[in-house]
């Protein structure tokens, strides 16, 4: 049926002009229909990409962000591989995105602003001023300010080396005999070309970025700069020696603590002449009173050893007799009393190590014990939170309304399954293991100063877990002594939220011109002011 108002022409060839027109228009709807059907559908396969990835990653963050009690990340995969995993699906969402989006444009001919974090007050503002075109229209008219639109980005400028070039110039008088010269300032390396500020570049970066030297070596040299890796290490030996008093100082500081978290780890080295590598050790010790109201600084000290012997931790922790926190490893067993009394340490449990026991069992759905237990010792992380910070007298109390009860619970519990089960399984094995230690996981009912579990100690080892990774292994026993040396100074800097290599730049100039040895409480990282 022809429209009303459609008038035809007479002429054949006007008229073939005019159909092709409407055929053409007709395809190119077709075909535009066609891509919008495709378009929404790759929108939609995007869409359930982007929430498959998203749920994953929402479950990422309750591992690595959640309770204590509520980080039920799969067993084997520790917080370096979930932070790993956490970024490939924040690169993989933002890659979707960016394909979907590719070509599409807002409305108004920009992306609607978002909400976002201001950048620190101390970093360095470039103002950069885009007036608009001057225009043949705009001849002879006044511009009028009436506003601006201000945006800012973060913005980099590459670390780069520079030469200081110290010139003391020497003198003489007229008609007089002697000539005067500015004394040669001090430097850690004497002679040497490195200034403190490098010194401590390179020291953070492999003991506190887990950067080895051999990486800084190519690092470097991209700059064309050519730092050797045996010369660098070289210049860490050095500052592992005239660091060594500081890190005793704060060993000794530690041991003054009511009390005090302890862990060890292995550290790979080199065994002397075979080239082969030995297992050594390298023990934590950590403080940190702020859970129970304290105001002491946090720190942690490490020690290299050759031995995991108890006789290692007897002789770091000399005259301690304190509250020792630790895990189920038996050698700190040796260095208290089982009852607690003065005359040697006081042992505390750590729940963390008894749950991750029943945690594997639950993750594998292989028992309703293991999952019951999980479930009532999230209850005793709740009331932690709560109490955190207050004093240990509030804190027993917190304790004692509601975990008391819960620990009951539990205890129960275990004792009720064992006899059931294969003395063999899994199960059973985490079983014993909490039971056998009932009296020291029950301390923290009773004694506000003692922690539900050991994690600031595995918090401050895990920073040299990553740097073992890197660095394969720690070269020689002298190698060793140094790592635990400028580790300890550079992770208690970071425990007090301290920019650990200008606190050490400053801390070598200082030792460097001869900062007397019995004030060493002002060089500690704790009193650093910038």
């Amino acid at each position: 049926m022809t429209p009303p108002n459609l008038q035809l022409p007479d002429d054949v060839e006007t008229l073939k002009a005019m159909v092709l027109a409407m055929a053409e228009k007709a395809a190119r709807a077709d075909a535009l229909e066609s891509e919008v059907a495709d378009l929404k559908a790759r929108n939609a396969d995007a869409d359930e990409r982007i929430e498959r990835l998203t749920q994953i990653l929402r479950a990422f963050d309750r591992a690595r962000f959640g309770r204590r009690s509520e980080k039920l990340g799969p067993p084997g995969i520790d917080d370096e591989q979930q932070a790993f995993v956490f970024e490939e699906i924040e690169t993989g969402i933002a890659a979707i995105r960016a394909q979907v989006n590719k070509g599409a444009t807002h409305p108004e001919g920009k992306r609607p602003p978002r909400p976002r974090k201001g950048f620190a007050p101390h970093l360095e503002r470039v103002e950069v001023v885009i007036e608009p075109d001057e225009l043949p229209e705009h001849a002879g008219k006044q511009k009028v300010l009436i506003g601006e639109d201000v945006s800012e980005r973060l913005d980099v400028v590459p670390a780069k080396f520079r030469v200081i070039v110290t010139r003391r110039p020497k003198y003489a008088f007229k008609n007089e005999d002697g000539v005067i010269q500015a004394s040669s300032p001090a430097h850690i390396i004497e002679g040497g070309i490195p200034t403190e500020a490098l010194l401590a570049q390179i020291a953070v970066s492999k003991y506190a970025d887990g950067l080895p030297l051999y990486r800084q070596e190519a690092i470097y040299a991209r700059d064309k700069v050519e730092l050797d890796r045996k010369l660098m290490a070289q210049w860490m030996g050095k500052l592992g020696f005239e660091l060594d008093i500081l890190a005793d100082y704060i060993l000794a500081e530690i041991k003054k603590a009511e009390r005090i978290f302890a862990d060890e780890t292995t550290l790979p080295t080199l065994a002397p002449g075979s080239g082969s590598a030995k297992t050594a050790w390298l023990w934590a010790y950590a403080r940190d009173d702020r859970p129970f109201g304290g105001s002491g600084p946090p720190m942690v000290a490490y020690r290299f050893e050759d031995s995991r012997a108890g006789d290692r931790v007897a002789r770091h922790l000399s005259g301690y007799r304190g509250i020792l926190q630790v895990d189920g490893y038996g050698a700190y067993n040796k260095l208290a009393r089982s009852d607690g009394g003065n005359d040697g340490m006081m042992l505390a449990g750590c729940w963390s190590h008894s749950r991750r026991k029943f945690y594997e069992l639950h993750a594998s759905d292989s028992s309703r014990i293991a999952t019951e237990t999980v479930e009532l010792m999230t209850k005793l992380w709740q009331v932690e939170e709560t109490a955190r910070g207050q004093s240990p007298d509030a804190r027993v109390a917190a304790r004692q309304a509601t975990s008391s009860v819960v620990v009951t619970e539990l205890f129960a519990l275990w004792h009720k399954t064992l006899p059931r089960i294969s003395g063999k399984s899994k199960l059973a094995e985490a079983i014993r293991y909490a039971i056998s230690r009932r009296s020291i996981f029950e301390r923290f009912l009773t004694d506000g100063r003692i922690e539900l579990d050991s994690n600031i100690v595995e918090r401050a080892i895990r920073p040299q877990t990553i740097t073992r990774k890197n660095s394969l292994f720690a070269g020689s026993d002298g190698g060793g002594r140094t790592w635990a040396t400028i580790a300890t100074l550079l992770q208690t800097a970071k425990m007090n939220n301290v920019d650990p290599q200008a606190w050490l730049t400053q801390t070598l100039e200082r030792i460097a011109n001869g900062w007397p040895s019995s004030d060493l409480e002002a060089l500690m990282p704790w009193n650093y002011t910038g």
